[in-house]
């Protein structure tokens, strides 16, 4: 007969997996829709409405310049209305892009007019992709506490990623077999079942207290953000321009190297991501950018399509945990009441530096050849790393005080008698924390009446002590 036998820490574990799954869902749900379009929209404005490359580049671009513009805003929606209400606003705002993508493929036979409502879908699209992305992030947070939010932001990046894999072919199966506009109604369809899954999930309460400036945010996040941003210069090298290299080299399954770099990621985020809780985010994000700036080399220097493709997984593995482990300490850098505005602005780091490194990896290329844009994404993985061992040994500075207090409290050498002490921790105070030394020496003072009961008691030939009672100043 079998015996089943509850183990509630495993229960909890489960429960705490299905709540943070319930708003990575939305960010599933945005990421999907962004997908269909992904792999159609240049080819739809070249070969459908005859406009040249540069314009079906822009075309994907006015997504992320719109994305990176808002994030900030939604990031703020979420601290003031509420998570919940951001991410519902932002899935009826993918359903609107969805009609107006549909309203495009409708207007083909009228190149300017669909050309321009495109353009118009794909700012919608950019902006309820902020929206759903940060609120739905926030909102996860907020349902099993700051604590778990470096696995709340893991299971974010393996939904949109997830999500893109899956929407791309999906997109380009649906062009091939139905049409275009069906892209469109479909992208209603899931933005719509989105909103409806999303009015079911419980919601959080808004962090009461006085919101921070943007820019004391910007000022708080500034340094994380721009480690994230050096880190993924990596990343949007390898997406933009693998397959260019490949080609270069004479070699085949350039596919290959970005589904290694993907599952490579996707491993790495579901097996370690609670390394950021245990070692902490700064440690976590050092050696993963390490690894990152490891396989960027071995790109460089490949020779071979088997070298490239390790170098590929080696830097999605490397570059997995940049983003969470960065993004749990930028967030614990602000105020509760502002982390939906922290982690807007954080994120927007992400846009800013896939935008800019492939305008920057194309300009190497034209003057130098494709290896060395891997070794140009290396050195900035490399500055990434310098960045954060400063700002970890500045942050661990005043900490030092944490450590020499205890030593000193517990009294050794000549400090045993409890008669020196007080002034070597009053010295180590004022130094090590400004205004904190008036209350370590209210505190010394205290001990020092305390310890001196039993001594007097025995001064005066009592065979048992008696019980220490606290002597105050007054009496």
């Amino acid at each position: 007969m079998l015996s089943f036998q509850y183990n509630p820490i495993r229960t909890t574990e489960n429960s705490l997996t299905l709540r943070i799954v319930s708003t990575s869902v939305l960010i599933f749900v945005c990421y999907f829709t962004i997908g269909l379009q992904l792999a159609v929209v240049p080819g739809f404005v070249h070969l459908q409405l005859g406009y040249n490359a540069v314009l079906s580049g822009l075309a994907i671009s006015v997504q992320y310049v719109a994305t990176l513009l808002s994030r900030p805003i939604a990031g703020r929606m979420s601290d003031s209305v509420g998570a919940k209400r951001t991410a519902s606003s932002g899935l009826l705002i993918c359903a609107t892009s969805g009609l107006f993508f549909l309203l495009s493929a409708w207007l083909k036979g009228y190149p300017v007019a669909s050309f321009s409502v495109l353009i118009l879908s794909r700012l919608i699209l950019g902006f309820g992709e902020s929206w759903i992305a940060t609120g739905a992030t926030i909102w996860g947070i907020g349902r099993v506490g700051a604590v778990y939010a470096a696995q709340v932001i893991s299971w974010s990046g393996i939904a949109s990623f997830g999500a893109l894999a899956v929407g791309a072919p999906f997109g380009v199966w649906l062009e091939n077999n139905l049409n275009g506009g069906t892209i469109g109604l479909v992208s209603v369809v899931v933005a719509l079942a989105g909103f409806l899954w999303a009015s079911v999930v419980g919601t959080i309460p808004i962090q009461p207290g006085e919101s921070l400036a943007l820019r004391q945010v910007l000022r708080k996040v500034f340094p994380y953000g721009l480690s994230l941003a050096l880190g993924g210069v990596g990343f949007g090298t390898i997406a933009s321009f693998i397959t260019l290299y490949y080609a270069s080299r004479y070699w085949q399954n350039a596919g290959l190297s970005l589904s290694l770099f993907g599952i490579s990621f996707v491993v790495a985020r579901l097996l370690f991501v609670n390394t950021i809780n245990k070692w902490g985010g700064y440690r976590v994000a050092i050696v993963s950018l390490t690894l990152e700036c490891s396989g960027l080399v071995l790109l460089w220097l490949a020779t071979v399509p088997a070298a490239a493709q390790v170098g590929a997984a080696l830097t999605g593995f490397g570059f997995s945990l940049v983003f969470p482990a960065l993004g749990v300490e930028a967030v614990r850098n602000v105020p509760t009441h502002d982390r939906g505005t922290a982690l807007g602005i954080y994120t927007a780091f992400v846009d800013l530096s896939l935008g800019i490194s492939g305008p920057i990896a194309g300009v190497i290329v034209f003057a130098l050849g494709y290896p060395p844009i891997f070794l140009f994404a290396a050195a900035t993985a490399g500055l990434s790393v310098a960045l954060l061992i400063t700002l970890y040994r500045k942050r661990a500075e005043p900490s030092d005080i944490a450590t020499r207090l205890p030593r000193l409290v517990r009294g050794t050498g000549s400090f045993a008698d409890g008669k020196g002490w007080s002034t070597e921790l009053a010295r180590s105070a004022r130094k090590a924390m400004p205004g904190m030394h008036k209350d370590v020496v209210r505190q010394d003072r205290t001990v020092n009446q305390q310890e001196s009961v039993p001594k007097i008691k025995h001064h005066c030939g009592f065979a048992q002590a008696l019980p220490n009672k606290t002597i105050s100043p007054k009496s």
